[in-house]
């Protein structure tokens, strides 16, 4: 079963999100800022990080630098989710060390598809979320 590390300080996001990918077989975990995350990332590298790019404390730009820099986490794909939908951003995101990017709100098919490109789909997927 792959492991998501959701980075989303929004709670009703962060819930949402958590909910609809694990009902499609994803064990997702969470953090709410971008220290947490290199903290729970480092303790156990998940198979992707899908990270918040507007984060209090520590932001999801430096956070993925901090992770790219890191050999234990250098690996582990990150796919960007910004509201910041402008021009540049997406190459921002590729130069910040994301393997991907995505636009909030989010569309859960597009970001689905972006998940198994990178990750697979999981063996065991109920597939019960048709959104």
């Amino acid at each position: 079963m792959p492991r998501i590390l959701l980075v989303e300080d929004n709670e009703m996001n962060r819930d949402m999100l958590s909910r609809r990918l694990g009902r499609r077989g994803y064990q997702v975990e969470s953090a709410e800022d971008g220290a947490q995350a290199i903290e729970r990332a480092m303790a156990d590298p998940p198979d992707l990080i899908l990270m918040d790019m507007s984060l209090p404390e520590l932001d999801g730009w430096e956070a993925t630098r901090r992770l790219r820099a890191e050999p234990r986490t250098a690996h582990v794909p990150v796919v960007a989710l910004t509201a910041h939908a402008m021009a540049g951003d997406r190459e921002r995101a590729i130069a910040a060390g994301c393997s991907d990017y995505d636009t909030k709100p989010i569309d859960f098919a597009r970001l689905l598809a972006k998940i198994e490109a990178l990750v697979g789909t999981p063996a065991a997927s109920s597939g019960g979320d048709p959104h």
